[in-house]
């Protein structure tokens, strides 16, 4: 890398943030472009009670692109100057960039979610089941309900998923039903459905002996989708390949919604090849 004074810089942060491929993925994607003399992107580990603060940092030094991991996607929205309309429809952003110290976000999480699915075929008219009501849950229930996808959200807290049932109601005439409880004690219905995304942190790090969706409840015919990508294989896709449904790796969902955020950084389009690579080295 050939970093200098003039190097903009791109930072992603979250808590915990560490396990990040975000770094590693747009870093070669620069050097494949020969702008690694212009960006270079970093992570830094920010706690919630330090996200405003750590906003006033970006502005300060005019860092140029920020990514949000878990748990700011949501809580960011409000120190931001200007929230792109597809962001503002799904009430999350995982991407910042400052133009002129303008700090502007995005939502690129949808398209992570929407592109490797419709590489398995047609999704209009699939039942999917959404695991969590997060920020990333919120990405892929807007990315599957523009597609003509049937969703049903799980998860622990009724208020936060009644938040984002609330926010996307209805698009492109789909219907959102909800099933909620503190356990989790009706997830048994995602054995209906034809897609399983789980948008939780179970799998990874402390909880990486979780799993969202215990495996009798996956079938063959399954399409199973995790968000979390460390470790590569979360016990939920190890359960899911064993029963022999199709499995979808976080780093898929790290890929494309990272593509769409290195244009929206650089200006310049992202090096698919090059960026899916690190990814599997890694």
């Amino acid at each position: 890398m050939r970093i200098s004074g003039r190097t903009k810089m791109c930072i992603i942060i979250g808590d915990p943030v560490a396990h990040s491929l975000s770094p590693a993925m747009h870093n070669a994607g620069y050097k494949a472009l020969d702008i690694d003399d212009q960006f270079v992107f970093t992570a830094a580990t920010v706690k919630n009670k330090d996200l405003k603060d750590a906003i006033k940092g970006v502005r300060a030094m005019g860092v140029r692109g920020l990514t949000c991991t878990i748990p700011h996607k949501i809580r960011i929205m409000k120190y931001l100057d200007e929230i792109d309309e597809t962001a503002k429809r799904i009430g999350a952003v995982n991407t910042v960039v400052n133009i002129n110290g303008k700090l502007k976000g995005y939502n690129t999480d949808w398209l992570g979610v929407v592109n490797p699915l419709k590489k398995l075929g047609k999704l209009e008219g699939k039942k999917a089941a959404v695991i969590g009501a997060g920020g990333a849950a919120h990405a892929m229930v807007y990315g599957l309900l523009k597609e003509g996808v049937q969703v049903t959200i799980y998860n622990r807290t009724v208020k936060k998923a009644l938040n984002l049932i609330e926010s996307l109601k209805i698009i492109n005439g789909s219907q959102v039903s909800f099933v909620s409880s503190m356990d989790l004690s009706h997830v048994e219905g995602v054995a209906d459905c034809d897609i399983i995304l789980n948008a939780t942190n179970l799998g990874m790090g402390e909880y990486k002996s979780k799993t969202p969706v215990p495996k009798k409840f996956i079938q063959k015919h399954h399409i199973v989708f995790d968000a979390v990508y460390a470790p590569y294989e979360t016990k939920f896709l190890k359960e899911a390949k064993e029963k022999g449904a199709k499995i979808i790796h976080g780093t898929e969902m790290l890929l494309h919604q990272g593509l769409v955020q290195f244009e929206l950084y650089t200006g310049k389009k992202a090096p698919e090849d090059v960026m899916r690579k690190v990814l599997h080295k890694i």
